[in-house]
C-alpha cells in the first residue's frame, strides 16, 4: 500500500532491548469528497509510521516533509488511563520516498547557504 502526507512531527529514533533501531514519525495524509448534499467534505488520516532498515533517515525526516511511503497498515486499540477506548493506525513502511523538504529545512539551507546535491542514489534509502 502506498500513501502520501505530511510528517506531523521529527522522526525519532529508538533503540531496542535487542540492539536494533526503529524510525518512528507520524503523517497525515488529507483527502476530500462531495457528500451527498454536494458539499465539500475535507478528512485528515494520521499514521504512527515505523522504519526498520536505516536510522540514518530519521535526518532527513522532519515535521512537514512530504513524503511517500510504501508499506503495510495494521491498527491498534487499547484503553487509556482514563479508561476510553482509543484506535490507531501503524503503517510499517518498507520505502520512504522524499517529495520536499520541510520548511525548517528550507530555512535551515537558506541560514547556512547550502544545498543539497544528492542524488537519489546516494540517499541511505
Amino acid at each position: 500500500m502506498n500513501i502520501i502526507g505530511r510528517l506531523t512531527r521529527d522522526a525519532e529514533v529508538r533503540t531496542l532491548s535487542n540492539e536494533k533501531q526503529v524510525v518512528n514519525f507520524s503523517v497525515a495524509v488529507g483527502d476530500s469528497y462531495r457528500n451527498g448534499q454536494g458539499e465539500r467534505v475535507e478528512q485528515t488520516t494520521f499514521f504512527d509510521c515505523a522504519y526498520w532498515l536505516s536510522a540514518n533517515v530519521a535526518k532527513l525526516l522532519t515535521k512537514g516533509t512530504l513524503v511517500e511511503l510504501t508499506g503495510r497498515v495494521s491498527t491498534r486499540a487499547w484503553i487509556g488511563k482514563d479508561g476510553e477506548a482509543h484506535a490507531g493506525l501503524n503503517f510499517n513502511t518498507s520505502q520512504i520516498k522524499l517529495h520536499g523538504g520541510s520548511k525548517k529545512a528550507e530555512t535551515a539551507q537558506a541560514t547556512t547557504g547550502t544545498k543539497k546535491n544528492k542524488s537519489e542514489d546516494d540517499l541511505p534509502f
